[in-house]
């Protein structure tokens, strides 16, 4: 018997149990000072009423022999997915609803995708990047390759034809990074991906915080984009689903290869190695695109957007470089006098007491940044850009 050896390519996930470690230890040590964490990429306000009226209702659904419901279809239940449907159809997306599979999560959706490729396929991230990419396919064996994502270039690398790639992760908005693309930056990524007959594996688990219309919210709003792309999305940030866990990803049927259709292939997956999201978890993810669920959604997503203004207009008065913090809930910023990522991570901590997370924790490129997240209480973040003024002035 032998185990998966390719796990031991994979490096320790260190990141943020070693902040919470020097945070721990601090703490420990400083028990009268407050410390403000600003570094989690989760939410922290609680889901809103429209969400837990279709919860309780669906609670109750499940007291009664007449409404109780067992199994639920492998790719979503027929209401949520036209809902789903009907958001895509907000921003000019047509969708079939079979193209459509409701799941527990974005996050693990990036990893299970893998199931239906071969593990020859040379694998193209960017770096800086959100670990799962990378971790995901060295775990199968995959050879992965990055895309350098710099401040020269707005942490938005841009396609190499000299570079062959197989399958292509983006996320945009980024996560670390906050930066987004526009349509027309996505077209050149689409353009190179079919000529390259490559798939993009897009990430869209930030959409729902783009206010700028040149910004794509999906990578279908790209012509050419349904025979090269898969799409993940979550109802995490935008609905306050992380700890609920409810996402969905689009596989058009239109994604082909050499006879290899991608929607089916998913469809197949899902039903041998998945039993569907809780029939009360989908009720409540309906409820977020209904008119009134909507208009109680776009409050919190103003409340964090609020925070992330706080933030980068902090920046903006300390002459601070960053990228998001307007499109976007993060915040990425240089390290200022040079700083390499841990020792601000240090000096903010030790002189402010104010927690974010290091940029060398996502990847090479980086090295020498950091990222703040919008996440945190109204309250919170006034007080912890108060420090930072008066630590870095």
């Amino acid at each position: 018997m032998n185990f998966n050896k390719n796990f031991n390519n994979v490096a320790d996930s260190y990141l943020f149990a070693e902040v919470a470690n020097r945070v721990a230890a601090f703490t420990k040590a400083n028990p009268d000072k407050k410390v403000i964490k600003l570094g989690i990429g989760d939410v922290t306000l609680p889901l809103v009423p429209e969400v837990i009226k279709a919860m309780h209702g669906a609670v109750d659904d499940m007291a009664s022999q007449e409404t109780f419901k067992g199994y639920g279809p492998y790719e979503g239940y027929g209401f949520l997915r036209e809902s789903i449907q009907s958001y895509y159809k907000e921003s000019g997306v047509e969708l079939d609803l079979d193209e459509i599979f409701v799941s527990d999560g974005a996050k693990s959706d990036l990893g299970n995708i893998l199931d239906i490729f071969s593990k020859d396929n040379v694998v193209l991230v960017p770096d800086p990047v959100y670990p799962v990419y990378v971790d995901t396919n060295l775990m199968a064996g995959r050879s992965v390759i990055f895309a350098d994502a710099t401040e020269e270039n707005g942490f938005l690398p841009m396609p190499d034809y000299s570079v062959d790639a197989d399958i292509i992760y983006i996320c945009s908005p980024n996560n670390p990074t906050g930066a987004a693309y526009t349509k027309a930056q996505l077209k050149e990524w689409v353009d190179y991906a079919n000529e390259k007959n490559a798939v993009i594996l897009y990430d869209a688990a930030y959409e729902c915080f783009v206010s700028d219309g040149e910004l794509a919210r999906s990578i279908f709003q790209v012509e050419g984009a349904k025979t090269c792309a898969i799409e993940f999305c979550s109802f995490s940030k935008i609905a306050g689903f992380t700890g609920t866990r409810c996402g969905y990803t689009v596989v058009p049927k239109a994604l082909e290869k050499k006879g290899f259709n991608a929607n089916k292939a998913w469809l197949r997956r899902q039903s041998t190695k998945f039993n569907g999201v809780p029939y009360v978890v989908q009720k409540g993810a309906a409820a977020v695109f209904t008119k009134q669920g909507m208009k109680e959604i776009k409050k919190n997503l103003s409340y964090y957007m609020k925070n992330a203004k706080v933030i980068a207009d902090c920046m903006d008065s300390l002459g601070i470089w960053y990228t998001g913090g307007k499109n976007s809930p993060y915040i990425w910023l240089k390290c200022p006098q040079g700083m390499g990522s841990w020792e601000f991570f240090d000096y903010l901590l030790n002189n402010a007491q104010v927690v974010g997370t290091p940029g060398a924790g996502f990847g090479r490129n980086g090295e020498g940044y950091f990222r703040l997240t919008a996440f945190g209480s109204a309250e919170a973040t006034k007080e912890a850009v108060q420090r930072i003024k008066k630590l870095l002035k």
